[in-house]
């Protein structure tokens, strides 16, 4: 399987992933420390969530990426 991330917009909308983003990972880990180091990136790109996949299953999510 391959780790990637939905990216939504606020009200859950999935949007296409941003010009430049990777596209999947060989692991989870992987995937969370590259959302990790470009969150700040995403979220100033109209991303306001995520969510984990592994293959077609959802890992967890939507988590957001704004700051409370």
């Amino acid at each position: 399987m391959s780790w990637s991330w939905r990216y939504e917009a606020a009200d859950g909308a999935v949007l296409p992933p941003p010009e430049g983003a990777a596209q999947s990972f060989p692991n989870q880990a992987d995937a969370e420390s590259w959302i990790g180091e470009t969150w700040r990136e995403l979220l100033d790109g109209g991303i306001h969530q995520v969510v984990l996949l592994d293959g077609d299953h959802e890992v967890y999510g939507p988590m957001g990426l704004s700051t409370p």
